[in-house]
């Protein structure tokens, strides 16, 4: 079986900075791509960043240029560093991943249990 394991989530005055990260583990092949994705009371959860295998990444429009998505594949873990944080950044994030299993070789997708994420105004 494959877990991923949030961490890094808490309270933060808005403008402050707040690094996220998701430790993968597991019976893993490969990491396909992986991605953060978070959810706000009353709203759909929704894409923030993902990273590609070969490190092509994505942002959602409202956080460009403040979070950037890293991976590293050492370590199976990867982070996000958000910066700028406004209070509409607040939301539980959950960590992503499309793994190829060792026992299967098959894509599984895999989520995290998420990581609260409270930005002051």
């Amino acid at each position: 079986q494959v877990q991923l394991v949030e961490s890094g989530g808490g309270l933060v005055q808005a403008g402050g900075s707040l690094r996220l990260s998701c430790a993968a583990s597991g019976r893993i092949y490969s990491i396909n791509a992986m991605g953060w994705y978070r959810q706000a009371p009353g709203k759909q959860r929704e894409l923030v960043a993902r990273i590609s295998r070969s490190g092509s990444t994505n942002y959602a429009y409202s956080v460009k240029g403040r979070f950037i998505i890293s991976r590293d594949d050492a370590k199976k873990t990867m982070y996000l560093q958000m910066s700028s944080l406004t209070p509409e950044d607040t939301a539980v994030y959950y960590c992503n991943a499309d793994v190829t299993t060792i026992s299967t070789m098959r894509h599984l997708e895999v989520w995290g249990q998420g990581t609260l994420v409270t930005v002051s105004s």
